[in-house]
């Protein structure tokens, strides 16, 4: 053995090297831990009935029948509301993310390129108004929705969260250090007006930014649980709130519940896999544009 294959084995086998490995095996394993196992528990509770749900052991298979019974539960309650449920999330997320979009790229676009009076203190705004969190926003903006009476419309829940501030400052960074502003001066030379310059050179580089901006706005909005159960209630309701509300009809959490109206545990596990799976979906859809919006901005020109 030569002497650099012995500094090797010596650098491998270091104690700072298997307590680095020890570390990092044990975040992965806390991170499983924390995160997969509650996703396995509902997958199987969704496929037990009620009685084997708290007989039997927490991660003992359930069988078929008993997840076409829940769903047939499901889809029972209330004369199949969850659609209704689901279409409202769908709709408030969609035109929220649309809003977004059109709002946030532009706006990062500005602040990083452009220059303007009142750029530093508008950029400064939009920091803190990111920093803040959203419950504090909710009673100032349920007071300014009911003053131009959009309680109970979609726009109550679409309009307040159409402004990203982080999906601002995402965009800001990644126009700050990904983009040539060389090749934005020559399309300036060539003739480009701003707005041509933005269309045609800018936005079709900043695809990674804009998916990455757009699945954030969308898991936000379709998450967001406080401001619709204060300002579109009942049918109008997405997801979320209906998902609190089938929890108390089920009787082990509110005995009270009782009739066509209550719902048991199982089905309210697989009313929860619902609820995510679109979110799911557009994750594994959409991972390469997602990896690529994470590490752009992380080098500059």
């Amino acid at each position: 053995m030569n002497a650099t294959d012995l500094d090797r084995s010596r650098h491998a086998a270091s104690p700072a090297r298997w307590l680095g490995r020890a570390a990092v095996v044990a975040g992965i394993g806390f991170f499983v831990l924390f995160f997969v196992v509650p996703i396995i528990w509902l997958v199987i509770a969704s496929g037990k009935s009620p009685r084997d749900l708290i007989t039997t052991a927490p991660f003992q298979p359930g069988t078929f029948a008993a997840l076409a019974d829940n769903w047939s539960a499901l889809i029972g309650f209330q004369d199949g509301i969850i659609f209704t449920w689901l279409g409202n999330s769908a709709l408030y997320s969609i035109g929220a993310l649309v809003l977004t979009l059109v709002t946030s790229i532009p706006a990062g676009y500005a602040l990083a390129l452009g220059n303007f009076p009142g750029r530093k203190p508008l950029l400064t705004m939009t920091l803190i108004v990111m920093l803040i969190p959203n419950t504090a926003l909710v009673l100032p903006i349920f007071l300014e929705l009911s003053a131009v009476n959009l309680i109970g419309t979609p726009l109550s829940v679409i309009l307040p969260f159409s402004f990203f501030p982080f999906g601002v400052y995402l965009t800001y960074i990644y126009f700050s250090t990904s983009i040539p502003r060389d090749l934005l001066a020559a399309a300036r030379i060539d003739g480009c007006g701003e707005l041509a310059v933005f269309g045609r050179i800018a936005l079709p580089l900043a695809t990674p930014v804009v998916a990455l901006v757009g699945f954030f706005s969308f898991v936000a909005n379709w998450n967001n649980y406080f401001l619709p159960f204060l300002t579109v209630p009942g049918t109008k309701a997405p997801i979320q709130v209906g998902l609190a509300e089938m929890l108390s009809n089920v009787p082990a959490f509110n005995p009270t519940a009782a009739g066509t109206t209550s719902i048991q545990l199982p089905a309210l596990a697989l009313a929860t896999l619902v609820s995510v799976a679109p979110v799911m979906l557009i994750f594994m859809f959409s991972q390469r544009f997602l990896v690529s919006g994470l590490t752009a901005g992380g080098t500059k020109e």
